[in-house]
């Protein structure tokens, strides 16, 4: 059998977070977002050197950070240089449920222009997450006429 370019059970793009404290990180994202653990490896000292996690249709990738070796947290670097969209079936049951288990309100859940019901939060190990369900479609005439709107 011929291996596959890509994996079962990953897309062409994968996010690989680095995380201070990745093990209370997939406890977290357990507990938010109905992860699920896929594997999990440890070094001798205990941090964790390569985890993942399935969200829905999509693999993450994950592991503590490792200064030694430049692999640094949005904690150690006083933010994140990236955001994450996690698309879920009913964002205003995954949101609040989110929120209760420790993550920060940034924005409100709200209707967006662009056909998305979202809001966006703050992880307790500072990786920002924008949850949305998609609610309507629009053609890219109708995206411009109500970015427009939206930006007035």
């Amino acid at each position: 059998m011929a291996v596959k370019p890509i994996p079962d059970g990953y897309t062409s793009v994968t996010a690989y977070l680095a995380i201070d404290g990745a093990a209370e990180a997939i406890a977290f994202y357990q507990k938010a977002f109905n992860a699920v653990e896929i594997m999990r490896m440890e070094g001798p000292d205990k941090r964790i050197g390569h985890a993942e996690i399935q969200l829905g249709n999509a693999r993450v990738m994950l592991a503590d950070e490792f200064p030694e070796m430049m692999i640094r947290s949005p904690k150690s670097l006083g933010g994140a240089g990236v955001s994450l969209i996690l698309y879920v079936d009913n964002v205003d049951v995954t949101f609040p449920q989110a929120i209760a288990a420790g993550g920060t309100e940034i924005r409100a859940v709200q209707d967006q222009f662009y056909g998305d019901r979202s809001g966006s939060l703050k992880d307790p190990f500072g990786h920002t997450w924008t949850i949305s369900t998609h609610i309507a479609d629009y053609s890219e005439e109708e995206l411009r006429e109500r970015a427009a709107a939206a930006m007035k």
